[in-house]
């Protein structure tokens, strides 16, 4: 049995912008991951996807770590996101941009 917590821990800790998911960011395995993927990659953002696929301790640790249900999972700088639908929504809004802008995370400038 793997310890999850100190996987995850350790990779929110290490990371700038990492990504919890089905798949990997080249290969998503579920529409949800997918679209935080296409998000991510539109913003030229650097990030560590974390496949919760290869690890059931993990996938379930990170529910346990965030308090939050579903996967995928957005950390930034060590703080928690939210999933797809927060992702999207502050996405949409130019939030997520802001947001990554603040945390000194490098953002592609969107066109038009």
């Amino acid at each position: 049995m793997t310890d999850a917590r100190a996987i995850i821990d350790n990779a929110v800790k290490t990371n700038d912008v990492v990504l919890f998911m089905k798949g990997t960011p080249q290969f998503p395995m579920c529409g949800f991951s997918g679209q935080v993927v296409q998000i991510l990659d539109y913003l030229g953002i650097a990030y560590q996807g974390v496949n919760v696929l290869d690890d059931a301790d993990v996938r379930q640790g990170i529910k346990d770590y965030s308090n939050w249900p579903t996967i995928p999972q957005l950390y930034v700088k060590g703080e928690f996101i939210g999933g797809c639908d927060i992702v999207r929504e502050m996405f949409q809004s130019g939030e997520l941009q802001t947001f990554l802008t603040e945390k000194g995370i490098a953002v592609r400038q969107a066109a038009g």
